[in-house]
C-alpha cells in the first residue's frame, strides 16, 4: 500500500488562497493529509472565498487561519507556495519537506473594484487554483512515493 502523502499549503494570512487550495486538494486526493497555513495568519477565512468555493460545491465555512508555527515540529512530503512573487514576499517553510513547490497566484483579497468585480477575481484565483493543482496532482502520480 502507498505511503500517505502529507502536504502544507503556505502563504501570509491563510485566509483565501491557501484555505481555497487546502479544500481543493483535500478533494482531489481525500486520502492526502492536507494543511494550510500563513505567516501572519489573518482573523479570518475570508468571506468571499467562502461564498465562491460554496458556488463550486465546496463548503470552506468552518475554516479558520493558522499560523505556520503549528507546524515547524512536522515533515511533510510538499509544502507549496501559493503567494504572488511579484508582491510580496513568499513565506519559507522551516520544518522537514521533501519538495517544495511554488504556485503563484494574485491575492483576491486586494482586489479593487465593485461588488462584482472584486468577485469575479475571487473566481479567477479559484478557478486557477483549481486547475493548477488538478494538473500538478496529476504529474505526481508518477512518483513512486
Amino acid at each position: 500500500m502507498p505511503r500517505r502523502k502529507k502536504v502544507l499549503i503556505l502563504c501570509t494570512g491563510n485566509s483565501c488562497r491557501s484555505q481555497m487550495a487546502e479544500f481543493f486538494l483535500r478533494k482531489l486526493r481525500p486520502s492526502w493529509e492536507v494543511y494550510s497555513a500563513g505567516t501572519f495568519p489573518a482573523a479570518e477565512v475570508h468571506p468571499k472565498a467562502v461564498a465562491v468555493m460554496r458556488e463550486v460545491g465546496i463548503d470552506m465555512s468552518g475554516a479558520r487561519p493558522k499560523p505556520v508555527e503549528d507546524f515547524l515540529h512536522e515533515s511533510f512530503d510538499y509544502v507549496i507556495t501559493v503567494c504572488d512573487h511579484a508582491r510580496e514576499t513568499c513565506p519559507v517553510f522551516l520544518g522537514g519537506v521533501r519538495e517544495r513547490v511554488h504556485m503563484g497566484f494574485e491575492d483576491p483579497a486586494s482586489a479593487v473594484g465593485s461588488e462584482d468585480e472584486i468577485l469575479a477575481t475571487f473566481r479567477k484565483v479559484r478557478d486557477q487554483i483549481r486547475d493548477a493543482l488538478a494538473q500538478w496532482v496529476e504529474s505526481t502520480e508518477a512518483d513512486p512515493d
